[in-house]
């Protein structure tokens, strides 16, 4: 496997867990932990949003580069 396609598959494994750690904070994590919860959910949510953005740039930059 190429470093780009590890690169690719490691930003699909970053979102998965981004998406995870939402789900862990709003239904699983105690409710008695609120900061922390509210952080964790925060994290998530903005890694779930951001690694796809980043691998759609990555792809894109990636795609043009002559190896």
């Amino acid at each position: 496997m190429s470093l780009r396609g590890f690169h690719i598959v490691f930003i699909i494994v970053t979102t998965l867990l981004s998406l995870f750690l939402v789900g862990w904070a709003l239904f699983l994590a105690p409710l008695s932990a609120g900061f922390m919860r509210t952080l964790l959910l925060v994290a998530g949510i903005v890694g779930s949003i951001g690694f796809p953005i980043y691998g759609i740039y990555f792809y894109r930059k990636a795609r043009k580069l002559i190896l």
